[in-house]
């Protein structure tokens, strides 16, 4: 199969190589996209809904739930990739439970016969987070099935795109290679929880914020791409929305486990609250507004989702997704949100008064 490359496109590339070799070696995968996510028969989209008392079981009912659309989607696909969220392995609560992991393990394997790839960029050292969680341990139960762990910022392959910067100036963001591969089957693991500037952070964000890259272990320099990602309400909303755009074609699966969410000082120091839920879909923008729903948040209060939803990038109108075997309302609670909601809303107002000035009017 041959692919069309435009001239834009041609010179669109050219720039990115020229930027690349100023952030780094040049080492980038080209971007490929694919078909979107399942549905029902009816159109609309399914997130399974399942509550529980015990995380291991809840989500694999999740994915038993969907079992057929994770087949259809498994199908030619030549590797799996999970990406979890290990934001800071200092707070437990605030990255995968390895109890996830291994109901994710002993769903896949039985499966798929080719290699698993457990693969994050931690903000901080990933493989002191895998360490934390007792993954070296936990893979080396499904011996010899060839699953590996893997720190996207040791692997230094990535692909481009570009932000912009306190001085609105067009800056180069390297993001994870592997999260653009059309031949994995690339699944999010992720939790409840609330946000200091984004409001929720749930199976989108975990994609989207798991993706750039920082200095590999041991590199005597400091540098973090991550920062690329954080200059202020409007502009991380955003550009989690250009990310999303970017990666959506690749996304194979959303898993939220909500047997314990996090209110208040999210995403990493706030309090836990007992949802005991589990959730997954193909559709990881409309399995991110199930997530909204279950925590009591307003869909229209969040930026980067209701972006995503404009854009067409998956279902975000709750009357068209179908919630099997339950539906989410039993099972709300209200969190509370971060203290600093008021300016995490100031996305959703102008950006500036400017009067009647004709130049900036």
């Amino acid at each position: 199969m041959r692919t069309r490359i435009s001239r834009r496109n041609l010179l669109f590339a050219a720039a990115g190589a020229q930027a690349a070799a100023a952030a780094g070696p040049p080492r980038i995968l080209p971007i490929i996209p694919r078909r979107g996510p399942l549905e029902s028969d009816d159109g609309h989209t399914v997130v399974a809904v399942i509550p529980g008392q015990d995380r291991y079981s809840n989500i694999t009912a999740a994915l038993q739930e969907i079992e057929s659309q994770i087949h259809a989607g498994l199908l030619g696909k030549r590797s799996i990739l999970i990406k979890p969220n290990i934001v800071d392995p200092s707070y437990p609560l605030a990255i995968t439970h390895p109890d996830a992991l291994r109901a994710i393990l002993d769903f896949f394997v039985p499966r798929f016969n080719g290699p698993i790839v457990i693969g994050e960029s931690s903000a901080m050292d990933t493989f002191t987070g895998y360490d934390t969680l007792g993954y070296p341990a936990l893979i080396q139960d499904y011996a010899p099935h060839p699953i590996q762990l893997l720190d996207f910022n040791a692997e230094g392959l990535y692909s481009l795109m570009y932000t912009i910067n306190f001085d609105s100036h067009i800056v180069p963001t390297r993001l994870a290679a592997r999260l653009f591969d059309p031949s994995a089957f690339i699944i999010s693991v992720a939790m409840l929880k609330t946000h200091n500037v984004v409001v929720a952070t749930m199976s989108v964000k975990n994609m989207l914020m798991g993706a750039p890259l920082h200095q590999p272990p041991g590199a005597s320099t400091t540098w973090s791409d991550k920062r690329n990602f954080h200059i202020g309400v409007r502009g991380q909303n955003y550009d989690f929305f250009a990310n999303a755009q970017l990666q959506r074609p690749f996304w194979s699966l959303g898993i939220i486990d909500g047997l314990v969410g996090m209110e208040g000082d999210g995403p990493t120091t706030g309090t836990p609250v007992n949802s005991q839920i589990a959730l997954a879909s193909t559709d990881l923008i409309a399995l991110d507004r199930v997530g909204l729903e279950a925590m009591g948040i307003d869909p229209t209060t969040v930026g980067y989702l209701t972006y995503c939803g404009q854009a067409g990038l998956g279902q975000y109108d709750l009357t068209r997704i179908d919630m099997r075997p339950y539906s989410i309302e039993p099972y709300q609670i209200v969190y509370q949100l971060h203290d600093d909601i008021a300016q995490e809303l100031e996305w959703m107002g102008p950006a500036a008064d400017c009067g009647d000035d004709p130049v900036l009017g």
